[in-house]
């Protein structure tokens, strides 16, 4: 697994608390108290503070017997706060491109926007085995605001899946479905692979979801 909450650029432990929250789509004091590894009380202190700020919501949740426990998870305006890659004006200008010049116009800007990504990405990755690709590719679309992990699926290292838990591009691949497309193709060129892609946040899902399976010399 790629991703850890102790790697995190942002050491604030409030973003921490939200960042998990983001991945797990809710959680417990208990569960977030081990992951962060601060005391149940700490934790609180944070998650009352973002409460405060209307940026964490909770409700109450009963597991069996006993007392129910508190379930917390982000606000809309909590969730609001990862990146969007300027999605407003991003999306604006597509929308204007598509009206003046037509579909096949805003599909070149996007792959225009591809071939930058498929070179930086080339260029990083281009000397690593299959294994350490996907790993590192993780940790580039972590970078970005992705808020990425991979995991291998089997031992052969062949088969991995790579989870991205923001989608900074939602806005434009809620409009135009090419921004996906072209993402899943970006994938299958930088990593020689086949992609297929199970979940999509443009499409309702909490997450991005893509297989990967190393593509067989000659095929």
């Amino acid at each position: 697994m790629n991703f850890s909450i102790d790697s995190m650029t942002n050491s604030d432990p409030k973003r921490k608390v939200m960042y998990l929250l983001k991945i797990m789509g809710g959680s417990g004091l208990e569960e977030l108290s081990k992951m962060m590894k601060i005391s149940r009380m700490g934790v609180h202190k944070h998650l009352t503070d973002l409460q405060d700020r209307g940026l964490v919501q909770s409700v109450e949740v009963r597991k069996g017997v006993g007392r129910p426990v508190m379930q917390y998870s982000l606000t809309s305006t909590g969730s609001s706060t990862f990146p969007k890659a300027y999605g407003q004006i991003a999306t604006f200008a597509l929308d204007y491109i598509e009206k003046r010049m037509g579909k096949t116009a805003v599909e070149d800007v996007l792959r225009e926007r591809q071939a930058e990504l498929l070179d930086k990405y080339h260029e990083i990755l281009k000397d690593l085995d299959f294994d350490q690709k996907v790993n590192r590719l993780a940790r580039l679309r972590d970078e970005e605001g992705y808020i990425a992990e991979s995991k291998k699926l089997d031992k052969t290292g062949e088969n991995h899946v790579l989870l991205e838990y923001n989608c900074p591009i939602i806005m434009i691949a809620e409009k135009h479905w090419e921004a996906c497309a072209i993402e899943t193709e970006l994938f299958e060129k930088v990593l020689d692979a086949d992609i297929k892609t199970t979940h999509r946040a443009a499409k309702g899902d909490s997450i991005c979801k893509f297989k990967i399976k190393k593509r067989k010399i000659g095929l």
